[in-house]
């Protein structure tokens, strides 16, 4: 792994809980390989673009590291029904990041919906090179899957594979199909293709206690939380 810089960002209000604080310790690394990164993931961090990130917020640790076991999932009826609706009509392909036109305006679709329907911050629309930034260039090799309805898109995620397992880095839809469940379509086609490559775990990012943006997560299991101890264990 080849380290630019760490430093640790000033506190800040919590994107997660409203009546916290947060703060995050980072990593700048021009390059790392998959296995090293899933060791860092084993550790509590995450990553977008170069830069990784885990919690330093010293008072508080609701934020765990989530992942699913393969061999053990089993949808529940609601996923199955996402499953059902959207396995013979939608086209997924796996190709490298880009920052097409049609990624751009789909990310600033997306968010204005989220900002409008859930009150994420005001949104400000996402230009070429902060895109480029977070999900195309990156220290090693990462996918992008593009969902695609009769060639329109409609959803776009990026994963990372890596040795034990497939990363759900990000995912974005088309505002106009949420009816569909293409989040949950997005992490079972994930969870299938982690399957077939018989890799054991499909990593989620962080669930956060009590934030309602997180809470999803639980809904696959059964599931495992990374302990402070750095000890993954069973959690539902």
């Amino acid at each position: 792994m080849t380290s630019l810089y760490t430093f640790t960002a000033p506190r800040s209000p919590c994107g997660y809980l409203a009546d916290r604080e947060a703060q995050l310790h980072y990593e700048v690394a021009w390059e790392i390989t998959p296995a090293e990164y899933e060791q860092r993931i084993d550790e509590g961090w995450r990553r977008f673009g170069h830069a990784l990130f885990r919690p330093a917020c010293g008072h508080c640790d609701l934020c765990r590291p989530i992942r699913i076991p393969v061999a053990t999932f089993e949808p529940n009826r609601s996923q199955r029904r996402a499953l059902q609706l959207n396995e013979d009509s939608v086209n997924i392909t796996v190709n490298a990041p880009s920052a097409s036109r049609e990624n751009l305006a789909l990310y600033d679709r997306y968010h204005q919906a989220q900002h409008l329907s859930k009150g994420w911050p005001e949104y400000d629309p996402k230009d070429e090179e902060s895109y480029l930034e977070s999900f195309v260039v990156n220290p090693f090799a990462t996918e992008e899957w593009s969902y695609r309805i009769d060639g329109r898109l409609v959803g776009v995620g990026y994963v990372d594979s890596l040795p034990k397992g497939l990363s759900a880095i990000y995912f974005i839809h088309d505002p106009e199909e949420r009816h569909r469940s293409l989040g949950v379509f997005n992490i079972l086609s994930i969870l299938r293709a982690a399957a077939a490559q018989k890799k054991p775990f499909v990593y989620l990012g962080y669930y956060v206690e009590g934030c309602r943006s997180m809470e999803y997560k639980l809904g696959y299991r059964p599931n495992e939380l990374l302990g402070t101890d750095g000890v993954w264990r069973s959690y539902r």
